[in-house]
């Protein structure tokens, strides 16, 4: 006798998924820059159930971000210009790593550079100690820094030559995360796979703008930000299809997601998993809510696990 759907709805496993040689017990990730280290939310929701949290970015050296304003609401969205605010990597090894032993969720680790010595010793310093650090996300997509990582985002030999060093490195999982800000994000990718990478996630922030109209002034200090939130979920989804349909390496989906809706779409699009990311602003539990919501779509709908979904969509007819 088959479960029934209440049934269905409690069984979890439905959602695990596999990228490279690690399993995820479900696709909802958070995304960098939106939790914090990963421990800042644990007092409001339940950090463990999470497929995984991947960190802030990380550098070698510690980064007070850009001056303020840096954060701006903008219709269905909000620009940011943090400029990868962070302890460094010395005093994430020292500090945040003991903490994640006590977590049973997994850690994707985002690093950041400004070349590629600065991601290389990055990754060295974390291959040569023990953790329980599951991969690394390397941002080569960050818009809001005036030297760094999108240097390499927009060019694939430098892309595939930056996974290509990372990869002679780690056996750990390597995502390089991808910006929509290129003329052919899926070039990009390809490079990323050809030189190793084992997933790719995509998208990055677009890059935008806000205007005060009153004072004549921008909203924030560097002009320019990442624009995030719903109103970039097409261009998400439009990424992640493309990349689907060329690549042979999962998917890691993001921008814009704030209902189960909006996962089933991106899987649909072909994401293996998904990060949460402005969302975490309003409601620090979402992701909590989406593992349930998810569960509870693939119950009520004709698949029987979320893997059956991945790039299923149809073309209109």
């Amino acid at each position: 006798m088959g479960l029934s759907t209440k049934q269905r709805i409690l069984n979890l496993s439905n959602l695990e998924i596999s990228i490279g040689k690690v399993t995820f017990k479900n696709p909802i990730w958070v995304a960098s820059g939106t939790f914090g280290y990963g421990t800042e939310a644990s007092e409001l929701i339940d950090v463990n159930r999470l497929g995984a949290i991947v960190t802030k970015s990380i550098t070698r050296q510690p980064r007070e971000g850009n001056p303020p304003p840096r954060i701006v609401e903008t219709p269905s969205g909000m620009i940011n210009s943090i400029g990868l605010a962070n302890i460094g990597v010395e005093k994430y090894i020292k500090e945040m790593l003991p903490v994640y032993e006590n977590l049973s969720t997994k850690i994707i680790m985002n690093i950041a550079g400004t070349d590629m010595y600065e991601y290389i010793e990055i990754l060295e310093l974390m291959e040569n100690i023990s953790s329980n650090i599951s991969g690394y996300e390397i941002n080569i997509s960050c818009p809001n820094v005036k030297k760094g990582g999108m240097e390499f985002g927009v060019d694939c030999d430098m892309t595939a030559k930056l996974t290509e060093e990372l990869r002679q490195r780690t056996d750990r999982l390597i995502i390089m995360k991808l910006s929509p800000n290129v003329s052919d994000i899926v070039s990009i990718g390809k490079a990323a796979q050809n030189a190793g990478a084992d997933a790719v996630s995509a998208i990055n922030t677009v890059v935008g703008m806000s205007i005060n109209a009153k004072t004549a002034k921008s909203n924030i200090f560097t002009t320019y930000g990442g624009l995030s939130g719903p109103a970039i979920k097409p261009i998400g989804l439009a990424a992640v299809n493309k990349l689907y349909k060329k690549l042979s390496i999962p998917i890691v989906g993001m921008g814009g997601i704030v209902s189960s809706t909006d996962v089933a779409e991106y899987i649909l699009a072909g994401s293996t998993a998904v990060q949460v990311g402005t969302a975490n602003y309003r409601n620090p539990g979402v992701g909590e809510n989406l593992i349930d919501s998810i569960s509870t779509y693939i119950a009520e709908s004709n698949w029987n696990t979320l893997v059956e979904m991945i790039g299923k969509v149809q073309k209109y007819n």
